[in-house]
């Protein structure tokens, strides 16, 4: 008997998968639990509408996401910190800050989450890796220079 799931059954499938099973196996345990639903011609174009509008909007979000990293590749961002003698930075600047001067200065909205970075603490230019989607990353260039004393 074909089925759609309804739900992941471990062993299966997952949600919307169409699988051929035993009669008994449907009959008895999938159909009554609500795990899966009988494969007619209409449930099975339904399933097919649902993974199209799917794809599209994955779709939409990577090609909103490679747009976003061709911005943030060309972004520099500059941050005055109190230094010491040898370089040594007083603070640092965290990913908070890196997301906060990204909304403030270039209007681009990150959550702090997706910038993968140890606090800075050192003067310079570092490169941070910002994690948009699974394929898709873009690189900021973070410069910390000294604050101006007097």
């Amino acid at each position: 008997m074909r089925v759609v799931l309804k739900q992941e059954v471990r062993g299966l499938g997952r949600p919307g998968d169409v699988k051929d099973v035993a009669d008994g196996y449907a009959q008895n345990f999938l159909l009554p639990k609500g795990l899966a639903i009988e494969a007619s011609a209409g449930e099975l174009k339904r399933v097919a509408q649902e993974r199209a509008s799917v794809q599209a909007k994955q779709d939409r979000s990577h090609t909103d996401a490679e747009a976003l990293a061709t911005r943030l590749n060309a972004v520099t961002l500059i941050f005055t910190l109190k230094s010491g003698d040898q370089g040594k930075t007083f603070g640092s600047v965290t990913t908070k800050d890196i997301a906060d001067a990204l909304k403030r200065e270039h209007r681009i909205d990150v959550d702090p989450r997706k910038i993968h970075a140890d606090a800075l603490r050192s003067l310079g230019v570092h490169k941070i890796e910002v994690r948009l989607a699974t394929d898709v990353r873009a690189h900021v260039a973070v410069a910390i220079e000294p604050a101006k004393l007097g």
